[in-house]
């Protein structure tokens, strides 16, 4: 991101000079109170919108001057709200791989952590999801749509608030198994813990980056992001 500037509407900046960049690999977590830019942020990178000012580069290549089907092929995106259709499991994981083998497929439900829900159950991975996905849990659904991103194997692969569905000791097996995949992450959260091994955290406020850096140095800096930190385990 190079001096990125964004508005809906010319009256008001959602974003104001936001820059950074990150390593192909690694992963950056952006953080921040809710209506900072977060969202904004990751939409900007498939382009489903385009910067009023500045630049989104990925390799160095403007995301304007890509393909657009071709740039999206390469990035997965898993969201809070997860989007499944009426069929089976498999017909939902083959959306985004359709030639994809059982033995794939398997292997991208371990590392989501719901292949063993899915060969429970009396159909398998036949099983009807019903329309949305009406007929599994919350966390059920944000599983299979992270097996459905692993199986797609993105070169970028977007996580906005992905695992807040999930308990605390799922989380952490499908954030470490994500971890291990070979791409480059994005992630937006508001559970601190899921992301304090991230490469680099951005804090976000009011559309601009105010601090930046790994969890230790921010902490250390004992600014916004400690305060917040420091605040959401105090409720725990």
């Amino acid at each position: 991101f190079v001096h990125v500037y964004f508005a809906y509407d010319p009256e008001r900046l959602i974003l104001s000079d936001v820059s950074f960049s990150l390593e192909a690999g690694k992963c950056i977590a952006i953080v921040g109170p809710s209506g900072s830019g977060k969202s904004t942020v990751v939409n900007l990178i498939p382009r489903l919108y385009d910067v009023c000012g500045g630049s989104v580069k990925i390799a160095g290549v403007d995301v304007r001057d890509f393909d657009l089907t071709y740039l999206r092929e390469q990035i997965g995106v898993v969201t809070q709200e997860s989007y499944l259709f009426n069929g089976t499991i498999l017909d939902n994981l083959k959306y985004a791989k359709n030639d994809a083998t059982m033995e794939e497929i398997e292997e991208a439900c371990k590392i989501a952590n719901i292949h063993d829900f899915i060969i429970n159950q009396p159909e398998g991975y036949m099983t009807q999801v019903g329309n949305r996905g009406l007929k599994l849990s919350g966390g059920e659904k944000q599983r299979l749509s992270i097996a459905r991103v692993v199986l797609k194997d993105p070169k970028v692969l977007i996580l906005d608030e992905a695992t807040s569905a999930l308990d605390n000791v799922t989380q952490r097996h499908v954030s470490d198994a994500l971890a291990r995949l070979n791409c480059t992450r994005i992630a937006i959260a508001h559970r601190l813990s899921t992301i304090r091994s991230a490469d680099v955290i951005l804090v976000m406020k009011n559309g601009s980056v105010i601090e930046q850096g790994n969890h230790r140095e921010l902490m250390k800096q004992g600014g916004f992001y400690a305060d917040l930190y420091n605040s959401q385990f105090a409720k725990q």
